[in-house]
């Protein structure tokens, strides 16, 4: 059986009046939905003890949060990177959790690519002894560029796999985000199968619009079939936006996977 997170992000977000809610309240949604972990982005407008206290009522799990640093391109940007991560690292360790999303930033323009690739594998491997004595592994995004995130650097799975084997500690794995690779690349499953020993978070959205499952073009219980019958044992979470109830949402998702 597949793990399930809840990107708090996305669903759970506002409240019926369209306010925004506060994260104890979000978690106690995604408990109620019987999902076993959430997830979310930044950390810096967010309060650990109020996560942590959540988490500990409802017996959930933090599956992942961004690092909060974002830009492994520019080599001028390395120590302000590794001072954010580390920052990072003290709020993950309030709650749990040992999972950072990464992002590489903004494609530099004028600056050749070879170099910007340099870029990310040093700045990784300079952090890579700072997490794997943490305990925390960083998963690598590739994105979109076509819908979502213009100029962004990191767009393919090869290019992302590259990088995780290069930089080569086993705290620094690749995020496969099935919206974003589907529409950059296709070939989901094919995908995941050559990969999968690379990976260490999925996230999924339907395309078109980044909807739940069912609502475009991909048969997500074939894909959460064959990433199951891998051996696949980290979480996948739910990074889309509801078109119909959250919970109903949520509900589904996990309903495809039995």
């Amino acid at each position: 059986m597949l793990n399930f997170s809840v990107c708090v992000e996305m669903i759970f977000r506002r409240d019926a009046q369209g306010k925004d809610m506060a994260m104890a309240d979000r978690i106690a949604r995604v408990a109620e939905c019987g999902a076993p972990a959430i997830e979310f982005w930044g950390w810096q407008n967010k309060n650990a003890d109020e996560i942590a206290g959540a988490i500990q009522r409802h017996k959930l799990f933090v599956a992942a949060m961004s690092s909060g640093a974002g830009n492994l391109v520019d080599p001028s940007k390395r120590a302000e990177y590794l001072d954010t991560l580390k920052k990072g690292l003290e709020f993950s360790k309030k709650i749990g959790c040992t999972t950072f999303l990464q992002t590489v930033g903004q494609e530099i323009v004028g600056t050749p690519r070879e170099a910007q690739h340099k870029s990310i594998v040093e700045g990784l491997k300079a952090v890579a002894p700072i997490v794997e004595k943490e305990g925390v592994t960083l998963v690598v995004e590739p994105l979109n560029i076509l819908v979502n995130h213009k100029g962004y650097y990191l767009v393919t799975t090869k290019e992302g796999v590259d990088i995780v084997r290069e930089v080569g500690s086993p705290n620094v794995k690749l995020l496969y985000d099935i919206y974003h690779q589907q529409i950059s690349e296709g070939n989901v499953i094919d995908t995941i199968t050559a990969n999968i020993r690379d990976i260490g978070h999925f996230h999924m959205g339907d395309v078109p619009g980044r909807h739940e499952p069912g609502t475009g073009e991909l048969n997500y219980r074939n894909i959460f079939k064959k990433i199951e019958s891998l051996g696949y044992k980290g979480f996948v979470g739910m990074e889309f936006a509801p078109v119909c109830d959250p919970a109903k949402a949520v509900k589904d998702t996990m309903v495809l996977a039995k």
